[in-house]
Parts: structure tokens; sequence; C-alpha cells
């Protein structure tokens, strides 16, 4: 069921063969990606077919690279539900992927690479991981028998760490950031034979990460909204997502119009967005990178320019947010009944200034990514956010 021609380098095209073991192009460093024999797929695909398949993100097996069925690694991850906000801004509507495996979006790629690492015979997987990664590696790999080594930030979210220590990896904290945890890594490749699948270094979990788009796609009824915001960190979600759109386009389920895509940062961390306004095909390292939302806090993303890409050919946009404004929007998604983490809160604070200022327009369909559970994130909201919860010794204390 495996219809990939090729992988190929996303600045240099040179390609290189699927059947292998892959990392990144030996001539660019550039991520590679899969390319797909379109006219196979659009032999057997067909949308009607779509029904009664499994209801994960492994139904769109035609446009995903596992050879053999038996190999995929899966605990039911995909197909998460869109719900439409009222919030009395416009049409609203947000992707939830707080309820997929591990309580984050993260499952995707995981699943996809621990699948992939499985059909290679790789038995040794490692990452540097701001938490959630981390914990979505470590769960897989329990699932598929693989070893797992999480190198992460000492100040990454306590569930993360507790998540990757109980399903069995080996977890490792480092005094600072992503990048520094993944120096750790780069070093430990050779020295322990680890198989690194840090973001965009290996060519699979792009592709469980593209099934982001895929669903939005068909839960859309295959027509897009006009924008979709996304919380970016490292950024594979972006990127998967147009990837995703372009692969339906050639096969013929989406006509010619694709949302504008907006990449939401930090503004403690927000080289993309410097970039943006710079007009730039790169990002510079961000020093001093702090926010309440690790999965952002990423200095410098390996596939800075793919994201900076799939913003300019969107004619979208990439806007950064304060803390405060995440806290905020987090406690009125809530209220609107999606209890979202920091990042996926981020999307909404963005939107509210793409308002003002006539970015984007109160009678377009927008799409939030939540991209996971804000129980995920319940040390990072008792430490930010006052609780005022009174004690109460019988009924008679309680007002209404």
């Amino acid at each position: 069921m495996n219809y990939v021609l090729h992988l190929e380098c996303s600045k240099c095209k040179k390609e290189y063969s699927a059947d292998k073991i892959q990392t990144v192009c030996h001539d660019c460093n550039a991520p590679l990606v899969a390319v797909y024999d379109i006219e196979k797929v659009k032999e057997s695909l067909d949308k009607s077919a779509l029904k009664h398949r499994r209801p994960d993100m492994w139904r769109y097996i035609e446009l995903l690279p596992i050879e053999d069925e038996r190999n995929i690694v899966s605990l039911g991850e995909g197909l998460t539900p869109i719900h439409k906000l009222d919030l009395g801004l416009g049409e609203i509507y947000i992707k939830d992927d707080g309820i997929i495996p591990t309580g984050t979006f993260k499952a995707r790629g995981l699943s996809m690479a621990v699948s992939k690492a499985k059909e290679f015979g790789i038995q040794r997987l490692a990452m540097p991981s701001a938490g959630n990664a981390a914990g979505a590696m470590a769960t897989y790999c329990a699932k598929a028998g693989t070893e797992a080594y999480v190198i992460m930030p000492v100040d990454a979210p306590i569930g993360c760490k507790i998540e990757s220590y109980m399903t069995g990896a080996k977890v490792y904290l480092v005094k600072g950031l992503i990048s520094d945890a993944g120096k750790i890594v780069a070093e430990g490749k050779e020295r322990f034979g680890w198989f690194d699948v840090s973001t965009m270094k290996e060519p699979y979990r792009l592709e469980g990460k593209k099934t982001m788009g895929l669903e939005i796609a068909e839960q859309f009824n295959w027509e897009l909204p006009d924008v979709i915001l996304y919380p970016t960190g490292g950024g594979t979600g972006i990127i998967g997502m147009w990837k995703a759109f372009k692969e339906l386009q050639e096969v013929g389920f989406i006509g010619e119009k694709l949302p504008r895509m907006i990449s939401v940062q930090a503004e403690g961390c927000a080289p993309i967005v410097n970039a943006f306004k710079e007009r730039k095909k790169e990002s510079e390292f961000w020093e001093n990178a702090s926010t309440i939302a690790a999965g952002v806090r990423v200095p410098k993303a390996f596939a800075d320019f793919m994201i900076l890409d799939v913003v300019y050919e969107s004619k979208g946009s990439a806007i950064a947010v304060s803390d405060k404004e995440m806290l905020e929007s987090s406690k009125q998604l809530a209220r609107a009944g999606v209890f979202v983490c920091p990042e996926g809160a981020a999307t909404l604070a963005a939107l509210k200034r793409l308002f003002e200022s006539g970015e984007v327009g109160r009678d377009e369909k927008v799409l939030l990514y939540n991209t996971g559970s804000g129980i995920k994130y319940t040390d990072v909201y008792s430490e930010n956010i006052k609780l005022e919860l009174p004690i109460v010794n019988s009924v008679e204390d309680i007002r209404i």
C-alpha cells in the first residue's frame, strides 16, 4: 500500500531512496520529504471509501509511508473533533488534539516515526524535547518494545517528565533550552547508536503530522477554512498541513482555494515572527527564550525556512502574543468547553489581534489548532493563575 516514490531534499531537491534509513540531505543538511505517486493514489483512494475506514489517522494509508500495515504502532491517534466556538467573534472553529493519545498532537508524528523505525528494524530512538514530544515518543516506543532516550529542559512540564519516565524512557534533564538538549542528542548518536527523531531530522514525523491537514479537509467536507492559526515551535504541523493540502489538490479532492496560514508564537520566543516581519527566508537564533508555552519555546527551528515558505506562499502571517494573553484566552476557551494548552490558547489571543488590525475579517471561516490538553499544563496554570477557592464547612457556607 506504500505509494512513496522517493524522498526529496527540501532545499536542493536531490532524491533519496525511501527503501533505506534516511535522516537529512547529505549535501544541504536540510529536511527530506516524502514524494508520492499521485496517479496510483488517485486509482486507489476515493472520498466515499473513507467513511468505512478506521477512525484514526491511518485511514489515509495511501498517502502515508508504511510498507506493511503490521508495522503500524497505533493507540488510536487522529480524527480529533472540530468544535464550533460560540465566542461572539465570528465563525470560529477549533480542532482539539488535546484528546488524542498522550494528550498532544505529538502522538501523530511519533506514532508514524516509531512505526517506520519498527519497519526499518531501528531499536534505539532519541530526541530532545520541550516535553510533549518526549512523552509521545516514550509511549509509542513502549508499545513497540523500542528503547527511548529523551533529553529535556529541567523546567519542562512535570506531566511530560512523569509520562516519559512511567512509560519506560531513559529521561535526562538539561539546565537550558531544547536547543541545549539537541546538542546532547547530536553528540550521543555516534556514541550510543541512537537514531535521532528530532523535529524534521528524519522524514516521517512530518507524514504523521500531515494527517492534521487531511482530517481538516475531510471534516470540512473538502472545502477548507479561510484562515488557520497554528502555534509554532518546530513547525512540523504547519509544514505538514500545507503538504497535505497540496497533495489533496493533486489528487483532486480539493480545489484551488487554500487557507492563509498564520504562525503564532510567544513574545518571549518569536524567531519566525521576526523573520516574517523582515521578509527573511530563515530566522535567527532567539536569545534568552522565555514563555509559559513550552511547545513554542524553540529559539531556532531546524526547518524554519519551510515554515516561512508556507506563510509566504499561503499569503498568511506570523504574530506573537504575550503569556498574559495566553492565560486570558485559556480561560475563555475553557469556559467555551475546551481546556487547552497555552500554545493552543495563543491562537485565540492572536486571532483577537488580527481581528483588531483587520488582517482577518469577522465574516471569514477561521480554524484555531489546539495542540494539547490543558490537563498536561496544570503545573504551569497553577503557577500563573491565582486560584481563589473558598473553603466550606457546610452547605450554609455556599453562596449562590
